[in-house]
């Protein structure tokens, strides 16, 4: 289906800039599934296989987090331009509000002393007393705050830890049955990823320090799913929110999210997504990765999606390269795609 990106992946592998990957290309109702390379190099080598489960990180943002606002927002239980502090008002700050969370325009000044000293409860707090400078509004500014507070406000609506409402609203309504948080060992079906200091390697522990010590609490982090999973996500998008006969978000919604959200307009994000657009007619396309090395594309319009999960952390963390070689397998694919479509 994409033969030159696929090409590229693999080039990308050899060279060592991930160990291994599990990549699918979706076309309408056509997929092709590729496993690549090895889960794990140290402390033995295994070889990658099709259903081991990825801490996909980030993507916990736009699977979890994101899904659960947007439904929220269906019930009319908050608007985008609420204030936090309205709905949560152990936040100590009156002006940020949803949007504002949801597309990284906040301008959250995010330094916390001693944060990787702190346990939940100080790191919540101190997660509560964070404050806004001068740009609210204005720029994109990237950053975990936003997901990490919109977590608490979940928690407060609906009484439960974070990680029990992604299972009940998100995982079990998509059929997600692989997908889970804070495994349990064994962790024979997890990929690992970076070798700590210490010399411990992660495995079955999640990769985000934050989301580690937040744990049930974290709306950042912390989802370990696979490529059928996933999948079934991204598929939910590509039917404007139908899964089956039920219509778990509403074609409205998804729609919406095709759109730049931010409060300037001209921001390329979107209620929880980043907005790429294609180099063919310039289409939106929702974008999100996950700092292990993985990363979601999604063409709703044409019904297309490309999932690519990598344990690019293991064993080191070299990201400014990663980021490099992740954008030249994104332009190659986007490249082709477009050859492909002009046909």
């Amino acid at each position: 289906m994409y033969p030159d990106t696929l090409q590229l992946i693999e080039e990308k592998m050899q060279e060592g800039v991930f160990p291994g990957a599990v990549v699918r290309f979706i076309e309408s109702e056509n997929d092709e599934n590729y496993v690549l390379g090895n889960a794990q190099v140290e402390p033995t080598i295994v070889s990658m296989q099709e259903d081991f489960l990825f801490d996909v990180a980030s993507l916990t943002k736009v699977v979890c987090t994101t899904t659960i606002m947007l439904k929220l927002k269906e019930a009319g239980k908050v608007s985008w331009d609420q204030s936090l502090h309205s709905l949560l008002p152990d936040f100590q700050n009156e002006t940020i509000t949803l949007r504002h969370l949801l597309t990284h325009t906040s301008d959250i000044q995010t330094y916390i002393p001693n944060r990787d000293q702190l346990n939940a409860q100080e790191l919540r707090t101190a997660y509560l007393n964070l404050q806004p400078g001068e740009e609210l509004g204005e720029v994109v500014k990237y950053t975990d705050a936003g997901t990490i507070l919109l977590g608490f406000l979940i928690e407060k609506l609906y009484q439960k830890d974070v990680i029990d409402v992604f299972k009940q609203e998100v995982l079990q309504p998509l059929g997600m049955s692989d997908s889970l948080f804070l495994p349990q060992a064994p962790y024979d079906k997890i990929v690992p990823t970076e070798k700590l200091s210490d010399g411990t390697i992660l495995k079955g522990m999640t990769h985000d320090p934050k989301a580690r010590v937040l744990a049930e609490h974290a709306g950042n982090a912390g989802l370990f799913t696979n490529m059928k999973d996933l999948s079934k996500f991204a598929k939910m998008y590509l039917k404007l929110g139908r899964v089956s006969d039920m219509i778990y978000l509403h074609d409205k919604t998804v729609q919406e999210l095709l759109c730049d959200q931010t409060p300037t307009g001209n921001g390329a994000r979107s209620i929880g997504w980043d907005l790429k657009y294609s180099p063919l007619d310039r289409s939106p396309l929702l974008f999100h990765t996950g700092y292990t090395g993985t990363f979601l594309m999604l063409d709703v319009i044409k019904k297309s999606a490309f999932i690519f999960l990598s344990n690019r952390v293991h064993t080191e963390d070299h990201r400014a390269s990663y980021v490099k070689h992740r954008d030249e397998i994104l332009v190659c694919y986007l490249k082709e795609r477009m050859q492909r479509y002009q046909k």
